[in-house]
């Protein structure tokens, strides 16, 4: 029998309501204050519609209880809309792609209309069903003169102030008179010029003494002419830009091997193309991403790509970095550097393929070493006591993710130890390919022992890590070392990626599951 399901809102706390049950309410006392607030509003005025308002409540107390890793299709389908969890199936129901689609519809309303003024607002990435917030800046409206009010305006300014307006509106006559004028030489300029065939972005056709630079970082989704996008770790990504030439197409993809975005891969640049993206001087890192959808023949499929006329990659094969389709791909690029006209020109050119691409990311680099890679096993970023982020699980492939609020000891970041990844998985982590790198494991056992389950100890977990095919842990047991709930920490150095620019980190049972709960990446170019 479905039963029904709402939200109460109280002054400090959230609770799920069913028609037969009440969880425990969820102190918010933990979460961002902020971000409470922000919810309750958004709460409020989606109040009008029951199913999204089961909805929102179901997340909100998923999200702020720390239980991320259960919004989930399956359980979001059973508890919120009642679908039998015997006989449901997503690939036949879409009840919750369905709704999150009206959620996010809804959402864009919202902060359209009444919430454009909020500094916090909540949205749903694309590919996710975890909220996010996401901080914008809002600009200041800053009048020429603040009026007084009527009741103490005397007859002097109320004279000045349609004197004001008189003025104000003589200047903006001549303005629209100059662009009118502007427009008509413009169209009989165009009409002498030959039709240009490429599409150049404003910013990219600049002259390189007044260039419109990018601002940084700079996220572009290749193909896409949607707004801006935020993925699940609450990045912005823009929309195709600075590019010239070239196709693009689309591909809704709900699962991308090897990546937390798939929305990253849902639209491609194809074809011979360049992209002239104006930067400051300075030093740079270029991310790009990449992902093969079909392989109808056995045979090499190569381009290349340089960047200002330099090689960096040269008979590239996308099929064969993934070894499959619908993978994704990432190849890291440390010291980008602007050309002497203040461009970064990459080019694409097709050998025995076409050429293609996903995205691009442009990241403000450290000279001669790719920036850190921190990754904690969980759907919500953490920031560490030194003021490290460590981005949400990516680059995984098998296994299974749990969260344990559990208190850890030996660290000062309790919070990089509150989940794992376990079971019998992979990590495919990108990073330039010139260099070497220092890898650092960070563990703690979360199940066995009396303190966790009440059951195990030693030898109940035991498990062995390789990278590149080469044995870093064999026989490793956490419990062993240092017993039940409590940090440990693995470091292994001067490790060498492969061609493809990655660290292949594999992690096999031997007894129960493998697991780890955080992983981090540092260069070790001078």
């Amino acid at each position: 029998m479905r039963t029904s399901c709402g939200y109460h809102l109280f002054s400090n706390r959230w609770s799920l309501v069913t028609s037969n049950h009440v969880a425990p309410e969820k102190s918010l006392l933990n979460a961002g204050e902020e971000e409470r607030r922000e919810f309750e509003a958004v709460a409020e005025a989606l109040a009008g519609s029951s199913r999204l308002s089961r909805l929102l409540a179901y997340i909100g107390n998923k999200y702020f209880s720390g239980e991320t890793d259960q919004l989930q299709e399956y359980n979001i389908a059973t508890e919120v809309f009642g679908r039998s969890k015997a006989t449901f199936n997503a690939s036949e129901d879409a009840i919750v792609r369905v709704e999150f689609h009206r959620l996010r519809k809804r959402l864009k309303e919202y902060y359209d209309t009444e919430g454009k003024d909020h500094f916090l607002q909540l949205v749903i990435p694309a590919g996710s069903y975890i909220p996010a917030f996401v901080r914008h800046a809002i600009k200041e409206n800053t009048p020429l003169s603040t009026p007084l009010p009527p009741e103490i305006e005397s007859p002097v300014s109320q004279s000045h102030k349609r004197w004001w307006w008189l003025y104000v509106a003589i200047v903006a006559g001549l303005v629209l008179a100059a662009l009118g004028l502007y427009q008509i030489f413009q169209s009989h300029k165009a009409e002498k010029e030959p039709a240009r065939t490429a599409i150049l972005s404003t910013a990219a056709s600049a002259p390189a003494g007044n260039l419109a630079y990018a601002e940084m970082p700079l996220r572009i989704l290749a193909g896409y002419t949607g707004k801006p996008q935020i993925d699940t770790a609450g990045r912005v990504w823009q929309p195709d830009e600075y590019f010239q030439y070239g196709g693009s197409w689309h591909i809704a993809s709900d699962f991308v091997g090897r990546s937390s975005h798939p929305m990253l891969f849902e639209h491609w640049r194809n074809g011979q193309f360049s992209y002239d993206i104006p930067l400051h001087p300075g030093t740079y890192e270029l991310h790009l991403y990449f992902m093969v959808v079909d392989r109808n023949t056995g045979n090499p499929a190569t381009f290349s790509v340089t960047a200002n006329g330099e090689p960096l990659l040269s008979s590239f094969d996308i099929y064969f970095d993934t070894m499959g389709t619908n993978i994704a791909d990432e190849r890291v690029f440390r010291d980008i550097h602007p050309g002497p006209d203040g461009f970064l020109h990459l080019s694409f050119t097709g050998m025995s393929a076409t050429a293609s691409l996903n995205a691009l990311e442009i990241l403000p680099g450290t000279p001669h070493r790719q920036l850190p890679v921190r990754l904690v096993m969980q759907s919500r970023s953490v920031t560490d006591h030194s003021g490290n982020f460590w981005r949400p699980d990516d680059y995984y492939q098998g296994g299974y993710s749990s969260v344990k609020r559990v208190q850890v000891s030996g660290t000062s970041d309790p919070d990089l130890l509150a989940a794992e990844r376990y079971g019998h998985f992979s990590y495919s982590i990108p990073v330039d390919a010139r260099d070497r790198y220092t890898l650092t494991l960070y563990f703690a056992e979360l199940y066995f022992g009396p303190n966790a389950s009440g059951s195990g100890g030693v030898g109940s977990r035991i498990f062995r890590v390789l990278c590149n095919g080469t044995t870093l842990l064999d026989n490793f047991d956490i419990y062993k070392e240092v017993s039940g709930l409590h940090l440990l920490t693995k470091t292994f150095y001067h490790l060498k990626p492969t061609s493809e620019g990655k660290l292949n980190i594999t992690f096999e049972p031997i007894v129960n599951n493998a697991t780890v709960s955080a992983i981090e990446v540092l260069d070790e170019s001078q």
